[in-house]
């Protein structure tokens, strides 16, 4: 990940995504193309959302996020791996698209591994963010509210993929 990729905050519109990742990757893996799996996702609402309009944009952020991998074979691993495989996949998908959560998994949680230290609580999300909003203005300029859903976006990941047992850690 390059340090002058921007950092964004869409992780609060699209979080985790694995079953429509799964989903997308799937379809895409089956042969059809991007236009075609977002038309057969929102044709017959795969990811059960209320409106085709929300549909369309998370089918969209799914493809975008599988591309960010650069790797077909690991597209394939989403849609055919064990559950817990393919959210790892899909967690190193997310950290390629997003700064903010490669340098989360590098900064935090790898130093912890490197370290031995099976601790976690929110202060090493607020720690996190706080270093985060000094250091960079972008991130600075965030609302309370969008720190707020950003931080229960990265530990919603943690429990899924299984680096933490519950959200409360």
């Amino acid at each position: 990940m390059n340090s002058t990729y921007p950092y964004i905050a869409s992780l609060t519109g699209e979080p985790f995504l694995f079953y429509e990742m799964r989903t997308t990757a799937k379809l895409l893996t089956s042969g059809l193309d991007e236009e075609e799996a977002v038309a057969q996702i929102t044709a017959d609402n795969l990811f059960q959302y209320p409106t085709e309009k929300s549909l369309t944009r998370m089918a969209k952020a799914c493809i975008k996020r599988l591309h960010a991998m650069e790797d077909v074979d690991l597209i394939h691993a989403i849609a055919t791996q064990p559950t817990e495989i393919a959210k790892q996949i899909c967690l190193y998908a997310m950290m390629k698209q997003s700064r903010l959560v490669w340098e989360f998994m590098l900064t935090v949680i790898g130093e912890k591994y490197r370290l031995k230290d099976s601790s976690f609580g929110k202060i090493d999300l607020n720690i996190y963010f706080m270093r985060l909003q000094e250091q960079n203005d972008t991130v600075a300029s965030w609302s309370e509210g969008t720190i707020t859903k950003l931080k229960q976006v990265i530990a919603r990941v943690l429990v899924e993929t299984e680096y933490l047992d519950d959200i409360h850690a």
